[in-house]
């Protein structure tokens, strides 16, 4: 089978971009274990335990696999970016989170791609890969044709901006693979300047010049770390409350972007009221994030999360709920909101 008929079949299953990468190890798999051994993927372990080992070559996770099928399905909406949403009552949630759970979605698709090539090609094993797989999609992404990896360590389509979502198809077929896109970030600085935790960072080397210290990451803080957020980064996340898109959204790529038509990605709760998120019960919590990726962050993590962004917000009117959070059941809570109060307090004394 064709390649371009795979990558043909791919659209018609619903994918905006295709691509054809050889299933080998990757140079970049050396990168990402420097990247482990610096400690910059934090308190991530499912990226440091035995699965990292297992990033190094696409065969651990099939082992007839020839070649990987890599897809990135649009999500990008019509919204503003979140640089240019000013209200600080609001809490801002990351573009990919205000639909429904990406994962089920991109499944569903591969695997319709890969009955389709099976009625065109004939039985051949195959596994589906989302970024929960032990896979390093965006370098395989590149290889792929699918764009180049930018400075923010995003894969980044020069028509089509970086709101992608990434799924792979290993596959045991031979098919012809796609040549890497050149590298167009040029002298641009702008994702590095603009992230207000400094989390994309020099490496001293050549290659890769610049990485992401998941230590300093607004993502990192609002989704995956279970712990308290470092007193010295809670200023900057300002109101992101799940994940962080600023990276993205001052990229000259995606100033053109397109938008997705697919429903699933319309927002349910693109930008709500943080009032209203502080007295959410957990029983309501989970009924208002059902299906959505937001439920990762967890109840009291969520919580921790609005509490700073509160406390950034420096609004008077937040004194309240963040003095019902400051007796919350769980002690992390009750910290970050205690720091909120006693930043909204510093505010006021400086204001008077």
């Amino acid at each position: 089978m064709r390649s371009e008929e795979v990558k043909r079949l791919a659209r018609e299953c619903g994918f905006e971009l295709a691509g054809v990468a050889r299933a080998e190890p990757a140079r970049e798999a050396a990168w990402f274990q420097e990247w482990v051994r610096a400690g910059m993927a934090g308190e991530m372990r499912y990226l440091t335990d035995h699965r990292a080992e297992l990033r190094n070559d696409p065969r651990t996770l099939l082992p007839s696999a020839r070649s990987i099928i890599c897809t990135g399905k649009l999500y990008n909406g019509p919204q503003p970016y979140s640089t240019r949403f000013n209200d600080g009552e609001r809490a801002w949630i990351s573009r990919y989170a205000w639909g429904e759970d990406y994962h089920g979605i991109l499944r569903e698709g591969l695997q319709r791609l890969a009955a389709r090539i099976e009625a065109e090609a004939g039985p051949f094993e195959w596994k589906i890969c989302v970024d929960t797989a032990p896979l390093l999609e965006r370098v395989y992404a590149r290889q792929a044709g699918l764009g180049w990896i930018g400075r923010n360590t995003c894969l980044i389509h020069e028509g089509q901006g970086s709101w992608f979502f990434l799924g792979e198809l290993l596959v045991s077929l031979e098919l012809e693979p796609d040549t890497p896109p050149p590298d167009r970030c040029g002298t641009c600085m702008r994702c590095i300047e603009a992230c207000p935790t400094q989390a994309i960072v020099r490496t001293g080397k050549p290659e890769p010049a610049w990485a992401l210290d998941a230590r300093r990451c607004i993502s990192y803080f609002t989704i995956e770390l279970r712990s308290a957020v470092p007193e010295e980064h809670r200023a900057g996340i300002g109101n992101h409350v799940f994940g962080c898109d600023i990276c993205q959204d001052v990229c000259p790529w995606n100033r053109k972007a397109l938008v997705t038509a697919d429903p699933a990605f319309a927002p349910r709760e693109m930008a709500p009221p943080l009032e209203k998120l502080a007295r959410l019960e957990e029983r309501e919590f989970r009924e208002m994030f059902r299906g959505t990726p937001v439920t990762r962050a967890r109840y009291a993590g969520f919580l921790r999360n609005v509490a700073i962004a509160m406390g950034n917000s420096g609004a008077e009117k937040f004194r309240e709920p963040l003095e019902a959070l400051a007796r919350h059941p769980e002690p992390l809570v009750r910290e970050h909101a205690t720091w909120a109060l006693n930043r909204l307090a510093a505010r006021t004394a400086s204001r008077s």
